[in-house]
């Protein structure tokens, strides 16, 4: 997944609301690490890499850690958007916070649970999210009691947060809600294009639902729910993954393969091509003609066609760089849908509101820093000053 990818914040999409984005930011930043099987044994890094580490100055690795250190001190900072809305929307945003307290609670049980728990308490949640969707498109208005929950939470987060008026003013519904959310996860942020921003803005529901016990293969299902629009005939787009029958030998599911629902562009629509005017030479009469040809391009909705892990005896025969290349792709694609699983679906108005984003940021601080080995311990490194 490129960091190239143009990410446009202005009128054409939601914009980032609580925090300064990481448009930039590595795409391992944030995201899970779900059991991935290695294509290919060679994990050494290649030769030249080491080389280009070793030639990185003291000055260049200093400067790259004042402006990493510049950046993450932008996290989390109000950028007036929540601040700015509405106070009806500012009520039902306050409402969803109430909802998710709920939500967190039923979410850290059964977590520590197998996958059947998982699925228990799953069927407890859904009323929390039907609830939570209608908040969302204004089809039912936050509970006073709701939104007081979701005070008593801001404020624990902030002690100087002030808590809205009391008045008569009536929760509204919140647009572009999921398109913000999806837009605040560092991972998805680099995939979703300006071009993908128009058809995201019909999406008023992202679901979780796994797949029943007596199916071949264990595995969950994220289902994108949209109203009509002008791109495609789909009025729901899924993305299953499957788990190896067996656990690993970490006790976790492995990750077996991914399937997603084939879309059904409208004329001219679709977002995973460009298209491009070329103009062709007739070699015997010298005429010429225009042609419109496609190419692939970069796009989130790239996501429904999922990369697929090479049969073993093919494995074998490929070239390394290609296996390297493949096994990145299955493995971003694997780390996304977990994400979307165990973070931006069960803590949507985290993301909405920018919260999560001070976490995602701490767990790539985290992943920076290894087990010291022998050699270190044994003092022949010095310490920074």
């Amino acid at each position: 997944m490129s960091s190239n990818v143009p990410i446009a914040h202005g009128d054409i999409t939601a914009p980032t609301p609580q925090n300064t984005p990481l448009t930039h930011a590595p795409i391992a930043a944030g995201l899970s690490r779900p059991t991935v099987p290695d294509i290919s044994e060679d994990n050494e890094p290649a030769e030249d890499e080491t080389e280009d580490s070793a030639q990185m100055t003291g000055a260049q690795a200093a400067m790259l850690g004042l402006v990493q250190g510049r950046l993450a001190d932008l996290v989390g900072k109000s950028s007036g958007y929540i601040e700015s809305l509405p106070i009806g929307v500012r009520k039902s945003v306050e409402g969803l916070k109430g909802v998710q307290v709920k939500q967190n609670e039923l979410q850290n049980q059964y977590k520590r649970e197998c996958l059947e728990l998982e699925k228990k308490y799953l069927e407890l949640q859904n009323p929390l999210y039907e609830r939570r969707n209608a908040i969302i498109s204004g089809s039912a208005q936050a509970t006073a009691e709701e939104i007081e929950a979701g005070s008593r939470a801001s404020l624990k987060d902030d002690p100087l947060y002030t808590p809205l008026a009391n008045d008569e003013v009536v929760p509204a519904a919140i647009p572009e809600f999921w398109l913000t959310a999806l837009r605040n996860h560092v991972g998805l942020s680099e995939i979703i294009t300006e071009r993908d921003a128009g058809a995201l803005k019909n999406l008023i529901d992202t679901r979780l639902s796994y797949l029943p016990s007596d199916s071949p293969k264990p595995g969950f299902k994220i289902s994108f729910v949209f109203s009509p629009n002008d791109y495609f005939e789909n009025d729901v787009l899924d993305k299953t993954y499957l788990y190896q029958e067996e656990v690993g030998y970490t006790g976790d599911f492995v990750y077996d393969r991914a399937i997603g629902t084939e879309i059904k562009w409208k004329e001219e629509k679709d977002l995973t091509k460009e298209f491009e005017i070329k103009k062709q030479r007739n070699k015997n009469t010298n005429r010429t003609r225009l042609v419109r040809k496609a190419r692939p391009t970069d796009s989130f909705f790239n996501f429904f066609s999922p990369p697929v892990p090479p049969p073993e005896e093919v494995d074998e025969e490929m070239d390394e760089e290609d296996l390297e290349e493949l096994e990145e792709k299955l493995e971003m694609d694997y780390q996304i849908g977990e994400d979307l699983k165990e973070k931006i679906i069960p803590r949507a108005i985290d993301y909405f509101t920018g919260k999560a984003l001070e976490y995602d940021v701490m767990d790539e601080d985290e992943d920076e820093f290894d087990e010291l080995d022998d050699q270190d311990e044994d003092g022949q490194f010095d310490d920074e000053v």
